[in-house]
């Protein structure tokens, strides 16, 4: 996928008009593909879910994000799954309504210790501006996104998935410039692109039918669960700033 980047010079000669709106259909596509990167062994090892039911036990093994899970939750911090730990993490997955709740430390449950921890002031370092009236925040390096007017947090923070090295979510101050309700990729198998709010040509903020962490990264786009897109699709229009800063771990 990577290889329709840098190869621009060898579009065919068009009138400029026609030229730039394929390079710009080029970046859509290649956004909305957002094909990922392969799961982390452990994760694959550990793909079946043991059942989820409330009296089931909890049986899942040591998980790659065992440590940070451990720590968060005040567990003994020594990398390995124990039944305490596995319960504890369930509880917290229930808690959090993911969308799988069995107490495997997986990324998804890692990225939403990283929600609950800035949840109330995800703003603290000062980094989303404050004084451009509404702004969509999107920090890369936490995987976060809020929606802020000032100092007042109107959504979030939620986790969020931007793009994976070498095609990168660009960074600075965007203005969102046009909405498709049900969008779709022409390129990779018609991929949905649901509540796409594109902010930077081809790049949006959108959401995912499919698991949003289920990889390494979108290929440039801002990805949300559905539920998160739907309310951002509701409360934000075109001219609302978008700011991305930081870096996706990873990349």
């Amino acid at each position: 996928m990577g290889s329709h980047h840098g190869h621009h010079h060898q579009l065919p000669h068009l009138p400029p008009l026609r030229r730039g709106r394929l390079l710009r259909t080029l970046t859509v596509l290649l956004c909305a593909g957002a094909l990922t990167a392969a799961a982390p062994p452990a994760e694959a090892l550990g793909a079946t879910p043991a059942s989820s039911g409330d009296g089931a036990a909890c049986v899942r093994g040591t998980g790659p994000y065992q440590r940070q899970l451990e720590r968060f939750l005040k567990r003994p911090v020594d990398g390995r799954q124990s039944p305490g730990d596995c319960v504890a993490i369930r509880d917290f997955q229930r808690e959090q309504r993911l969308g799988r709740r069995d107490g495997y430390a997986r990324l998804e449950t890692y990225r939403q210790t990283q929600v609950v921890k800035a949840t109330g002031n995800p703003n603290a370092a000062g980094r989303c501006p404050t004084h451009r009236g509404r702004v969509v925040c999107v920090d890369m390096t936490r995987q976060l996104l809020w929606v802020q007017t000032g100092r007042r947090v109107d959504h979030g923070p939620v986790a969020t998935r931007t793009g994976r090295w070498g095609e990168e979510t660009r960074r600075g101050l965007h203005r969102i410039q046009r909405r498709v309700r049900d969008d779709h990729s022409r390129l990779f198998d018609n991929a949905p692109m649901p509540f796409a709010q594109y902010f930077d040509g081809g790049q949006a903020i959108h959401g995912r039918y499919d698991d949003l962490f289920d990889g390494g990264g979108s290929a440039g786009c801002v990805n949300l669960r559905l539920r998160d897109a739907k309310v951002l699709w509701r409360r934000l229009g075109v001219g609302d700033l978008v700011f991305v800063w930081g870096r996706k771990p990873g990349t």
